[in-house]
């Protein structure tokens, strides 16, 4: 069964760190690439990272320098490293994943196969 299960979302003071963790059960991360978006509320659903099956790693402008995205293949899981989150960070965060062409991403892509249940992460003081 593929399933993709996000946790490590939480309530940070701005300028603060959070480790988003995506378990992709099911899936071949060398097979798979996998996203990381968030919605915040009122807005529309944005990419926030991406890491291909190859392994390569893009990141959204609005997020780069301070967000990371890396992958333990032996856990099966991709990691969402947040640092200097700011109070526009705010949002629920969702891990997903495109079998398809899984050489290629981009932290723009709108769409993505299959969808975790996301995990809400707050910035405020």
């Amino acid at each position: 069964q593929l399933q993709l299960v996000e946790s490590g979302g939480g309530l940070v003071p701005p300028g603060g760190s959070l480790r988003l963790s995506c378990v992709a059960s099911g899936f071949t991360l060398g097979q798979t690439a996998i996203y990381w978006f968030r919605q915040a509320p009122g807005k529309e659903r944005e990419g926030v990272a991406c890491i291909t099956g190859g392994g390569g790693t893009l990141q959204a402008d609005s997020v780069k320098g301070r967000f990371t995205i890396s992958r333990d293949n032996a856990k099966n899981t991709v990691y969402l490293q947040m640092t200097f989150l700011k109070p526009e960070d705010t949002a629920v965060y969702y891990c997903a994943a495109r079998a398809r062409n899984s050489h290629y991403c981009s932290p723009y892509d709108k769409e993505a196969d299959y969808w975790g249940q996301g995990t809400q992460v707050t910035v405020s003081s």
